[in-house]
């Protein structure tokens, strides 16, 4: 019997407002995928602003810490999944087709579902 692997959630609700806590879900995300643990990021309010292509571009991270879109790529690269929240999009007049190659939208099933699948989750 296979056996299944472990997860964590991170939900993110800030973006370059705070790049603070916009840093440490992916810095932890990629932390967990390096120790072999499944690691999702649920992109929520104003954290669905990192998932728009180009606006990580020059966003400035917190200090000590790669760039926030370098994170985003070590993320997706190491199999993190990025899940968008798609009433945040809708409210902030962003279409699906502006977020970056990768992401899934979500709607509150899903997260819900990856949340009670996953054996802890950290809001930001």
């Amino acid at each position: 019997m296979e056996e299944v692997q472990e997860k964590i959630m991170y939900v993110l609700t800030c973006a370059a407002e705070n790049p603070e806590r916009a840093t440490m879900p992916w810095v932890l995300g990629n932390a967990a995928l390096a120790m072999d643990v499944g690691a999702t990021v649920v992109l929520q309010g104003n954290g669905v602003y990192l998932a728009q292509k180009g606006y990580t571009d020059h966003m400035v991270s917190a200090h000590g810490f790669s760039p926030v879109k370098k994170l985003m790529s070590d993320f997706q690269e190491l199999g993190g999944r990025i899940l968008v929240c798609v009433p945040c999009i809708r409210e902030r007049n962003i279409s699906e087709t502006d977020l970056i190659e990768g992401t899934e939208p979500a709607a509150a099933g899903k997260v819900n579902a990856e949340a009670m699948e996953s054996k802890a989750v950290f809001v930001y």
